[in-house]
């Protein structure tokens, strides 16, 4: 995108960053897919006869919305205000009910609630609640944010962080779900490109994605997005590395 410096991060600013739709970054930067499809596969685990379902940290219920149907009981739970709001506006008139949750045990449900429980991208997995409201035979089915994703960016702004970039690995939270009483049927990675076209995409991730840089603000990082600006101007995209895994278990 074209633009100066200040152009670039009043446009930043002002996004809008409720829910989690990333069309804004549309032209401004890239991320490649994972192989596997989690939206279609995550539908058609709806509709194979299942009769309760959870959806945890739906964010704005963009991606459970995309479904095209739903079981009996369907339940999504989120905490952060904007995205409660959004996610009930999006799935309400489909039958889905919204639960304001504050991503913490214990989960609001009674145990054995329900034969499947998901989410996509959550900030923190609890084995433990999973099992617990998971009914006998059930599944977890997910996608999950691996280790050292998008850190090429966190790092720019952060600094090194060896023992950060160790989390989310899926063999360690595969362990962490058969330690909990669940059984792992599939774990798939992928490792996927992202490019970052302008200053003002950075902005609008880094105040979407806010466990990235936790402390982000224009004010404070301001040296730092000229510095990243002015590579972005002289050597092209920025690039980085998401990255990605599907994990499924079931409750014995």
């Amino acid at each position: 995108m074209g633009g100066t410096f200040e152009d670039l991060i009043a446009e930043g600013e002002a996004s809008d960053v409720a829910g989690w739709d990333f069309s804004w970054l549309d032209g401004r930067a890239t991320e490649e897919r994972p192989p596997w499809g989690y939206a279609n596969l995550l539908g058609q685990r709806l509709s194979s006869g299942v009769r309760a379902s959870l959806d945890i940290q739906t964010g704005g219920g963009e991606v459970l919305a995309q479904a095209p149907s739903y079981p009996p009981i369907a339940v999504a739970t989120e905490s952060w205000p904007p995205n409660v709001a959004r996610a009930t506006e999006l799935l309400h008139p489909r039958g889905v009910v919204v639960v304001a949750d504050p991503d913490e045990p214990p989960l609001p449900f009674a145990d054995d609630a329900f034969d499947l429980v998901t989410s996509r991208h959550s900030a923190s997995v609890w084995w433990t609640e999973i099992a617990r409201v998971l009914q006998p035979g059930g599944h977890y089915f997910a996608q999950h944010v691996g280790p050292s994703s998008a850190f090429e960016l966190i790092e720019f702004f952060l600094g090194p962080l060896p023992q950060q970039r160790q989390g989310r690995d899926p063999a360690r939270e595969a362990a962490a779900a058969e330690a909990a009483g669940l059984t792992i049927v599939d774990v798939r990675t992928a490792r996927l490109r992202m490019a970052i076209f302008d200053i003002g995409a950075v902005v609008h991730l880094l105040r979407k994605v806010i466990w990235w840089v936790p402390d982000f603000s224009v004010e404070r990082y301001r040296d730092r997005l000229r510095d990243l600006h002015e590579q972005i101007e002289a050597d092209g995209p920025f690039i980085a590395h998401a990255s990605r895994h599907l994990i499924e278990a079931r409750k014995d």
